[in-house]
């Protein structure tokens, strides 16, 4: 039986020389295209073309189906937007998952649960690049139903917002 998370995948010289920065990890999708990773962002490596780069601090989520050997990638979008969404086909995902759930587990600052109705709310959450420097970025992920343009969800963010930001000395 064939271990999937396998050490030791290599990474071709000629898709390392795409992505600047040193690879940590890398795997190879179904597709042939590339998913590699560096201290500061996942470059997604097609077989042509140019590579895409997405920062760590920028990944909301990363989904592992182990059963369908598929990674989705979900990205930090603007709410009433389709958020950038990635799919691969991966046999052996290597290192490549645990490289990816530490270092967007890095990238989070400060996650606070604002409820604003029975159990339904959001989340404010800070985030910078998980290298350490970098500029503060605010999201807020709503509960599906929860209308952020309602006036008191509206308050509620602003206040989640004034105080976490307070919490971290920016405010």
């Amino acid at each position: 039986m064939r271990n999937p998370f396998a050490r030791g995948t290599t990474v071709p010289a000629a898709v390392l020389a795409r992505v600047p920065g040193r690879a940590l990890a890398g795997t190879v999708a179904r597709d042939g295209s590339w998913l590699v990773g560096t201290r500061e962002a996942l470059f997604l490596v097609p077989p042509t073309g140019d590579a895409e780069r997405i920062p760590w601090e920028q990944v909301e989520r990363a989904d592992w189906d182990r059963e369908a050997e598929r990674l989705r990638v979900l990205e930090v979008g603007e709410f009433g937007h389709r958020r950038p969404e990635h799919l691969f086909a991966i046999e052996r995902p290597g290192q490549l998952l645990e490289l990816v759930r530490e270092r967007v587990t890095a990238s989070v600052v400060l996650q606070r649960r604002v409820v604003v109705s029975g159990r339904s709310g959001f989340f404010v959450i800070a985030r910078r690049p998980p290298t350490g420097g970098g500029e503060i970025t605010w999201a807020y992920e709503f509960d599906a139903g929860v209308d952020p343009d309602e006036p008191g969800v509206r308050e509620a963010a602003e206040q989640a917002l004034r105080v976490a930001a307070e919490e971290l000395g920016l405010g």
